[in-house]
């Protein structure tokens, strides 16, 4: 019975996320090629802003305009509760392949983990990039080399 009951949640999540998604395809990013569950949750924490999400793009934005090289993919949140995080590649090489915007991903978890944050929390050798996102409770990050595939991935919070 559990292992139903967690398929049709899984089913019923991803129904509602790749409806929320469709008015973005085609306007930032070509059509899901793939999709993924990420149901971990190493922390509750406490609930989340629009606020928060919304502060947490324009941190990485900003660290990437401070950089002494142009950025090579943009980062962004839609939805009116800021819950759906893109990442489009802005160049031919970044994403080529899902496996290179999944190594991104792994820099990013690096740069995360040096934070202040997952040190205060003792998870600086646990938590992964996808881990900060669930805490932010995004419900789904899409990446995307900008032009052939689009990757989904959905956050699943019990």
């Amino acid at each position: 019975m559990k292992k139903f009951a967690a398929a049709l949640i899984l089913t019923l999540a991803t129904a509602v996320a790749a409806t929320a998604q469709e008015k973005y395809v085609g306007y930032y990013f070509p059509e899901i090629t793939s999709m993924e569950a990420f149901d971990r949750e190493i922390r509750r924490g406490p609930l989340a802003s629009k606020a928060v999400r919304v502060e947490f793009v324009n941190t990485l934005t900003q660290a990437q305009l401070a950089a002494p090289e142009a950025p090579s993919y943009a980062v962004f949140a839609k939805g009116a509760d800021a819950k759906h995080l893109m990442i489009v590649a802005l160049n031919d090489q970044v994403f080529k392949t899902v496996f290179r915007a999944r190594g991104a991903m792994a820099q990013l978890t690096a740069n995360i983990r040096a934070g202040g944050f997952f040190r205060r929390q003792e998870l600086q050798h646990v938590a992964t990039f996808y881990d900060f996102l669930q805490l932010l409770q995004f419900d789904t990050l899409v990446l995307t080399d900008g032009e052939i595939w689009s990757h989904q991935v959905d956050f699943i919070r019990n």
